[in-house]
């Protein structure tokens, strides 16, 4: 059982280095990791800043109604 274990953990091992390597050197996924990468950032500054104008909206919005609640 546990020789069975040990082989899981080799071929396991082996395929990962061949896999890793294949990728590696492959222009085809360097261009797909890198347009990734790219869309991945767009998104999160998108995000930051819609978070932004979010949090000012709420600001606006909290002294509009303590102005509307003092009159």
């Amino acid at each position: 059982m546990a020789g069975g274990n040990f082989m899981h953990r080799v071929v396991s091992y082996l395929v990962n280095e061949v896999l890793v390597n294949s990728l590696a050197n492959s222009r085809a996924f360097q261009r797909f990791a890198v347009r990734t990468s790219k869309q991945i950032e767009d998104i999160s500054n998108k995000a930051a800043r819609k978070k932004q104008e979010l949090a000012e909206q709420v600001k606006d919005l909290s002294k509009n109604f303590d102005s509307f609640k003092n009159q």
